[in-house]
């Protein structure tokens, strides 16, 4: 079987040694394979981007939003609160040490509403 650089050799003659280096069939191959490589990688980042750009967007519309509650309005519990509360001790205020279970539909109130 005749290898690439007697075919060459035969039909390029005139070619210096470094043309026919340049010319072989790894290099060739090895382009191939890089051109491969570069369009995976593209394949793959467009695909993490896209995921990236799709949760970012998804996140965004949860049913997460904030109102604001005047001062003059008391508000009331919904299921499942759990929170440290101010308890009344020997006239002063403290925070309670640990967080509590607060029963479904209990009210809150702002401070202007408890006798000072």
């Amino acid at each position: 079987m005749e290898t690439y650089d007697d075919w060459y050799e035969r039909n390029a003659p005139c070619l210096n040694e470094s043309s026919r280096r340049s010319r072989s069939r790894s290099s060739v191959g090895s382009t191939g394979e890089s051109r491969a490589r570069r369009a995976r990688l593209t394949a793959i980042l467009t695909l993490i981007s896209f995921a990236a750009l799709v949760l970012g967007f998804a996140s965004g519309c949860g049913n997460n939003r904030t109102v604001f509650v005047p001062e003059d309005s008391p508000i009331r519990l919904g299921a499942g609160v759990r929170a440290r509360v101010w308890v009344r001790v020997n006239n002063a205020w403290e925070l309670s040490g640990n967080a509590i279970d607060l029963p479904e539909g209990w009210y809150i109130v702002p401070s202007s509403y408890v006798d000072p």
